[in-house]
């Protein structure tokens, strides 16, 4: 697992300098309408975390929304490109990794995860995490791709290639599997979409549960 750990890291430093033209060619589309249902649900004194920040596209989109984004990701070349970014007063990047969230219980408001719990080992233990910072009946925005139509088709081989690169998928959900693992693991599903992109991406939000 360490390895495996490793070589994902490497991968998105590799990738940091590709990741913005990547999602406004294959995902723009989606990322404008996840922008939109954002706004819709975030407030003027909100202070957020976003996890998996990636380039900070988010963090940036977002940063009028609320009070204060802190965006994190476990790439350093990622946090480097984010920081080049010309970004709002109210955002702050760092690097950290999201197993192990440094910040103390209860701090958030909200908490921004896109389109990471599905490439991660034990997305479990990272929403245990965001649970613990989050305040009592803090908001989860959790998009990710939905993968499990793919089960049994060529994307099986074009995940392989891309584990030899060091990118790999650990959980293929489909939209209804995605929504069950969250209510499993604290948090009540409040609204839920499907947003065209590259793969089936599902836009949810959700309620921690006290």
């Amino acid at each position: 697992m360490q390895r495996m750990n490793r070589d994902n890291k490497h991968f998105w430093n590799r990738y940091a300098k590709f990741y913005d033209f990547e999602i406004r060619r294959f995902n723009g589309q989606a990322y404008s309408e996840m922008y939109r249902l954002m706004e819709s649900s975030l407030l003027p004194d909100m202070d957020v975390l976003e996890v998996a920040t990636g380039t900070g596209l988010i963090a940036v989109n977002i940063a009028a929304y609320v009070r204060h984004v802190e965006a994190i990701d476990f790439s350093p070349k990622m946090i480097e490109a984010a920081k080049k970014k010309k970004a709002p007063d109210n955002v702050r990047f760092s690097v950290e990794d999201a197993t192990e969230l440094s910040f103390p219980d209860h701090t958030f408001d909200a908490v921004i995860i896109s389109n990471a719990l599905h490439i991660m080992p034990d997305p479990a233990k990272v929403l245990s995490g965001i649970s613990r910072v989050l305040k009592p009946n803090g908001l989860l925005i959790a998009p990710t791709y939905s993968h499990g139509h793919f089960r049994d088709s060529s994307w099986n081989l074009n995940a392989k290639i891309l584990k030899l690169i060091g990118f790999e998928t650990y959980s293929k959900w489909k939209p209804d599997e995605y929504i069950e693992f969250i209510r499993r693991n604290g948090f009540l599903a409040e609204r839920w979409k499907i947003l065209n992109a590259a793969f089936p991406l599902v836009y949810l939000e959700a309620r921690k549960v006290e």
